[in-house]
């Protein structure tokens, strides 16, 4: 689908192959696809292109754009990871976390939910962070080990034996250390932990992986994948 110009190739035409993207021919590191937009980590900046209603392309405006515009104020060095999430984008910088776009429901984790066209510093998360991960409406954040979440909660996506919405990180119940990698879908969200898998969230489908289609706002272990 390329309506609002997620493809990047200065159209609107969808395509049933692949496309280059404009100017991102070489030197990309990192790449990551929301809803309708997309983003790109190159020599250390972040290009994203797609809708743009909410500024989730991180540029200042709320114009879409069929081409890569740069991040304000990450053009220069320092990013070393991005996701893309439903209406927004989030961004590792120096050990920091930054998000800018759609924020609703507290997804930018600011400590508000006003919308922003340009990158604002998730609220206590300045540095010590490995690795960040957008899903729909929530991002959650690996630092020191830990698991903390932010953003949209109606299914327990932020693990934190909740279904409130917090605009600022939250600590994921039995969390607190032993992570190494973090995954948010939709409206869920899943861990590695010491080698076995977790997951809390919305369980309509079984995405939590526990045998049940039981929702679940703290973590549940995985059936088989316990190491």
């Amino acid at each position: 689908d390329n309506f609002y110009g997620e493809l990047g190739n200065g159209t609107t035409a969808d395509s049933s192959v692949p496309v280059a993207v404009n100017g991102l021919a070489s030197g990309v590191a990192a790449i990551s696809a929301g809803l309708f937009h997309t983003c790109a980590l190159k020599d250390g900046a972040v290009s994203c292109w797609g809708r743009n209603d909410y500024g989730g392309l991180g540029n200042g405006t709320t114009m879409n754009s069929s081409t890569p515009v740069v991040v304000s104020g990450l053009a220069t060095s320092g990013v070393s990871a991005i996701s893309a999430g439903g209406y927004y984008t989030c961004a590792l910088r120096n050990g920091g976390v930054w998000c800018w776009g759609e924020n609703s429901y507290g997804q930018l984790g600011n400590g508000t939910t006003t919308h922003s066209s340009v990158p604002v510093a998730v609220s206590g998360l300045a540095s010590g962070v490995t690795a960040i991960s957008a899903g729909g409406y929530h991002t959650c954040a690996l630092r020191n080990g830990g698991v903390q979440c932010w953003g949209e909660n109606n299914y327990g996506q932020l693990g934190n034996g909740t279904t409130t919405n917090s605009n600022v990180p939250v600590a994921v119940s039995g969390m607190g250390s032993g992570v190494s990698a973090i995954s948010a879908g939709w409206a869920h969200t899943c861990a590695l932990k010491d080698g076995a898998v977790s997951c809390w969230g919305y369980n309509g489908f079984g995405q939590l992986g526990n045998g049940t289609t039981t929702t679940s706002n703290v973590p549940v272990a995985v059936s088989g994948m316990g190491s």
